[in-house]
C-alpha cells in the first residue's frame, strides 16, 4: 500500500510543479506584453509631436519616399530595357520635375495675375453681392429696432479696430523662398538616391533573411506596397487630370478667364479627400464673383464644379479604382486629420499614401490586437490552482 501510495503521489507532485512552472511562465509573458503595450503606446503618443517638431526634416524626406516609391514601377520598366539604374533614376526624376513645373506654371503665374487683381475687384465684388448685403441690413435694421422697444440702446460707442497690412506676396515669397529651395534640393536627391539603389537595397533586404519563408514574405510586402501606393497614385492622378480638364473645359464655355489654372487648381485640391473639394468650390465662387456680376451666374462656376465633382467621386472614381484600392472613408478622414494638424497641407496631400503604405505594411505583417489583449479570457492574472487541468 505504501508503494502504491508513493507511486500515486509522485505523478500529484510533477502535476503542481507544472501548474507552478506554467503560472510563472503565463506571468513573466503577460508582464512582456503589458510592458510592450504601454510602450507602444507612449511612442504612438509621443510620435506626433516628434513629427511636428521635426517637420523641417520628416515632412520633405517623407514626402520624397512617397514619391520614389510611385516612381519605382517607371525604374523597373526603363531597367528591364537593360538601362543603368543610376541613368533610369536620373530619368525618372527629370520627367517627374518636367510634369511638377509644368502643372506650377499652369496654376502659379495665372494665379498671381488674379491675386494682382484682388484689390481692383472688391469694388465689382460689393456690387455683386450689394443685394446680400441690403437683406443682412434690412435684418440688423429689424433687430436694432426691436432692442429699442425694450428699451435698450443698440448703439455703442464706436469702436477703433487697427488693422495692419499684411506682407505682400513678394515679401513672403522673399522670405520663405530659400529654405523651400534647400528642403526642395534635399528632396530631389532623396528621390535620385532612393531610385538610383532601389534595385540593390531590395535585393540585400530580401537576401539578408535567415530562412527562406522570411525572405519570400520580404519581398511580397515590399512589392505591395510598391504595387499599392503606385495603382492609387497613378490613378487618382489620372482621374484627377480628367477631372480637372473636364472643369476648365467647363469654365471655359461659360467665359471664366484662366479656365486651365481653375482646372489645375482643381486638379491639386483633389488629392486631398473631403477637404480639397470644398476649398475648390469656394475658390471658384469668389473667382465667379470678382468675375460676373449677376451674382446668380457669379455661382456658376462653383455648381458647375460641384455638379463635376459628384459624378467623378460617385461614379467615376469607384469604377476606375475598384474595391482593391477602396479604404474606410473613417480612416481616411482619420489620417487627414492627423497628417493636416503635423504637416499642414503638405501632411493632408499625403494623408492617403502614407495611409495605403501603413495599411499594406500591417496587412503583411498581422495587426495588433489591442481588444483582444485587452478583454480575452487569460488576459487577467487568475489563480491558476483554481483551474482545472487536466483529468486529475
Amino acid at each position: 500500500m505504501r508503494e502504491g501510495e508513493s507511486e500515486g503521489e509522485v505523478p500529484t507532485a510533477l502535476q503542481e510543479l507544472e501548474i507552478e512552472v506554467e503560472g510563472a511562465n503565463f506571468r513573466r509573458d503577460r508582464l512582456l506584453a503589458s510592458l510592450a503595450l504601454m510602450f507602444g503606446i507612449g511612442l504612438a503618443l509621443a510620435l506626433p509631436f516628434a513629427l511636428r517638431a521635426g517637420a523641417e526634416f520628416f515632412m520633405p524626406v517623407t514626402a520624397a519616399l512617397v514619391i520614389a516609391i510611385a516612381l519605382v514601377p517607371l525604374l523597373e520598366w526603363l531597367e528591364r530595357r537593360r538601362i543603368p539604374s543610376s541613368l533610369a533614376a536620373f530619368l525618372c526624376l527629370v520627367l517627374f520635375i518636367a510634369v511638377a513645373n509644368i502643372a506650377v506654371a499652369a496654376i502659379v503665374l495665372p494665379a498671381s495675375e488674379w491675386l494682382r487683381m484682388v484689390p481692383d475687384r472688391i469694388g465689382q465684388l460689393r456690387e455683386t453681392l450689394a443685394p446680400l448685403f441690403e437683406v443682412y441690413a434690412n435684418l440688423e435694421r429689424f433687430i436694432d429696432n426691436i432692442i429699442n422697444e425694450f428699451g435698450r440702446s443698440a448703439a455703442s460707442a464706436p469702436q477703433r479696430v487697427q488693422v495692419e497690412t499684411p506682407n505682400s506676396m513678394l515679401q513672403i515669397i522673399a522670405s520663405s523662398a530659400p529654405f523651400a529651395a534647400i528642403q526642395m534640393f534635399f528632396a530631389v536627391l532623396v528621390i535620385f538616391f532612393f531610385l538610383s539603389g532601389w534595385t540593390r537595397m531590395r535585393k540585400r533586404t530580401i537576401t539578408a533573411r535567415s530562412s527562406f519563408g522570411g525572405a519570400m514574405t520580404t519581398a511580397r510586402v515590399i512589392q505591395q506596397v510598391v504595387d499599392a501606393t503606385s495603382a492609387y497614385l497613378g490613378t487618382i492622378t489620372v482621374v484627377n487630370i480628367g477631372m480637372g480638364l473636364v472643369v476648365a473645359l467647363v469654365l471655359w464655355l461659360i467665359e471664366m478667364p484662366s479656365p486651365l489654372m481653375w482646372g489645375g487648381i482643381a486638379t491639386v485640391l483633389n488629392y486631398i479627400p473631403y477637404l480639397g473639394p470644398i476649398a475648390s468650390t469656394l475658390l471658384l465662387a469668389l473667382g465667379g464673383l470678382m468675375t460676373f456680376q449677376d451674382p446668380w451666374y457669379a455661382l456658376l462656376p462653383a455648381m458647375s464644379f460641384v455638379v463635376i465633382h459628384l459624378i467623378e467621386a460617385n461614379l467615376v472614381t469607384p469604377s476606375v479604382v475598384g474595391r482593391r484600392l477602396t479604404i474606410n472613408p473613417l480612416l481616411i478622414l482619420l489620417s487627414l486629420s492627423f497628417w493636416a494638424w503635423v504637416w499642414g497641407t503638405t501632411g493632408a496631400l499625403l494623408a492617403v499614401p502614407l495611409l495605403i503604405i501603413m495599411r499594406t505594411v500591417l496587412d503583411a505583417a498581422g495587426k495588433p490586437d489591442i481588444a483582444g489583449f485587452l478583454f480575452e479570457e487569460g488576459t487577467l492574472i487568475h489563480d491558476h490552482h483554481d483551474e482545472p487541468r487536466g483529468p486529475g
